[in-house]
């Protein structure tokens, strides 16, 4: 069978001929595809849509999952629901690619799924997937939910993605001058790829490794028995697989081995190269770590009349487009929430996958400082939160509850469900004030921000990863700044920066908004200026073809 029309339907630009497959547990490419839960998905799919803008030579590999992520519904009394149920891609082109795997000493069958380029203006991507008849009931579920919380499903779903990947890019013949892995969940690649070449060092030839994970202790572990069992290793004894990977104890860290098998390895931002250089300084066998700051794609992102209007300094034109954009973002609040929000009032969102060091509710810690933000009639605010908590973190579910409780006492709070990309790009549109508060420095990179200054919106952040490269107080953003948090218990740095934010907002932001129209406008067309390139994707693709894929 001839499998070149799924290769690459298109001649590769001149500057980006080396063949590349781009591995990733998730793509957020189009809300129709749900197939992603967040950050490292929204940046995948910025970097499939540049690598076509730009006629890259590089293909994507995914996991088609069944049931998704999950789908953010409510209870009765508003508070979160996780609910799955199946979804069904009739835009996807069956392959007639199928192969087995070995999984727990089991053939799996595994299907190949296309995404055609033209589709959603996308690289070539490839979803594989065991939800087939040939398959007894437990092989079928391991695509069935994205990040399952069963350890043994989880390292077949690592399987399916690296080994099965790498089998289908065999299947293909596509032969890939580079594999790249985007985190490593894909990282059981390795031991087929030293199956197929027999040694180290022509592994490390070929992979590339982007870690998206500041802190040690995030990165994934599993017992390297199990693994074993699994067949994460492709068959090779645990002797070899030790005497290959320098694991010496029963922990296998997926992205310890990742590194020590990458030809190169990179950050996600400039910040987070650093971190990322001295976390691993202290291990053997470390590649030279380089940081590539994410970005997120203009041509999906940006609102274009918004754009036209700043650069003709239509100001007027501007703020009539931003009133509409906003109008239209509210309609999500009054019909979840059934509360009317005004485009006059300045609008403030919070909005990302809920987890702790996030801080998604920082603003209520001082609730007296939260009581009089929301009661001042000279200087009114709205806010709306929004963002998908992992469905077995009890802790960031029970924030985002806690948050749906406080909003029914006030009609100028907003908690919204079913973030993914409409909403995300409706809320961007809306807010005035972009609100990112993780603690520094554990934001790898963080692209929200990025898209929301697309829209007009000014981003008001703790001063961590990409906002370290952007951001001028006062200019085109506002930050607060780093007083040494490294010198902070945990406890200290949220007082301090709870502090801080409510400093800012009162003394500075809110004066700006309601008493200095111009200056604020001023502000937000220079962060539409300093991200529109710096932070577009296909300065971002162009970069890994140039620094990681020569």
């Amino acid at each position: 069978m001839n499998f070149n029309k799924y290769v690459l339907p298109y001649a590769p630009g001149s500057l980006y001929s080396k063949k590349v497959a781009y591995f990733s547990m998730e793509f957020a490419i189009h809300q129709s595809l749900k197939i992603y839960s967040g950050g490292l998905g929204f940046l995948a799919g910025s970097h499939m849509r540049s690598a076509y803008e730009l006629k890259q030579n590089l293909i994507g590999i995914g996991i088609l999952w069944k049931y998704g992520y999950y789908d953010q519904a409510r209870n009765q009394d508003g508070t979160l629901q996780p609910v799955w149920y199946e979804k069904n891609y009739y835009f996807l082109e069956d392959t007639g690619i199928k192969f087995k795997i070995l999984i727990h000493n089991s053939p799996v069958w595994v299907k190949a799924l296309y995404l055609p380029p033209y589709t959603f203006k996308t690289a070539p991507v490839f979803f594989l997937t065991t939800d087939l008849p040939e398959n007894d009931y437990v092989s079928q579920t391991i695509c069935h939910r994205l990040y399952d919380a069963n350890q043994a499903t989880k390292i077949a779903q690592f399987i399916l993605l690296g080994i099965g990947g790498a089998t289908l890019l065999d299947e293909l013949q596509f032969n890939p001058d580079f594999y790249h892995l985007n985190e490593a969940h894909g990282a059981s690649s390795i031991f087929h790829l030293y199956n197929k070449f027999g040694s180290k060092e022509a592994v490390k030839e070929k992979l590339i490794f982007t870690t998206h994970t500041p802190e040690e202790a995030g990165n994934e572990k599993h017992d390297i028995y199990l693994c074993e069992q699994m067949g994460y290793f492709e068959g090779l004894p645990i002797e070899k697989v030790r005497e290959l990977t320098n694991i010496t104890d029963d922990q296998f860290n997926h992205s310890l081995v990742a590194l020590r098998f990458a030809r190169r390895a990179n950050g996600v931002s400039q910040l987070h190269g650093e971190v990322s250089r001295k976390m691993w300084s202290h291990y053997k066998g470390m590649p030279e770590i380089k940081a590539i700051t994410n970005a997120q794609n203009y041509n999906y992102w940006a609102d274009k009349k918004l754009y036209d209007a700043m650069e003709k300094e239509e100001h007027g034109t501007f703020d009539e487009r931003k009133r509409y954009l906003q109008k239209r973002s509210f309609e999500n609040v009054s019909d979840q929430c059934g509360k009317l929000f005004d485009p006059d009032v300045c609008t403030i969102v919070w909005a990302r996958r809920f987890a702790g060091y996030k801080r998604p509710d920082i603003l209520t810690w001082d609730m007296a400082k939260f009581e009089a933000l929301l009661s001042n009639s000279k200087y009114p605010v709205q806010i709306i939160w929004a963002g998908k908590p992992y469905p077995m973190d009890y802790a960031a579910i029970s924030t985002f509850n806690n948050l749906v409780q406080l909003s029914k006492k006030y009609k100028n709070i907003a908690i919204l469900t079913g973030y993914e990309l409409n909403l995300s790009k409706r809320l961007k549109q809306g807010a005035d004030i972009w609100l990112n508060t993780p603690r520094v420095p554990r934001e790898a990179s963080g692209t929200s921000g990025m898209t929301a200054a697309m829209c007009g919106a000014i981003n008001f952040s703790t001063f961590d990863g990409w906002i370290c490269e952007f951001a001028k107080h006062g200019q085109n953003s506002f930050i607060v700044t780093d007083p040494g948090y490294d010198q902070m218990k945990q406890h200290e740095q949220d007082h301090y920066d709870t502090e801080k934010l409510y400093e800012i907002l009162n003394n500075e932001i809110l004066p700006t908004f309601y008493d200095q129209p111009a200056e604020w406008r001023k502000i937000a067309y220079q962060g539409m200026k300093d991200v529109r390139y710096q932070f577009e994707s296909k300065r971002m693709a162009d970069e890994y073809y140039r620094i990681m894929y020569q």
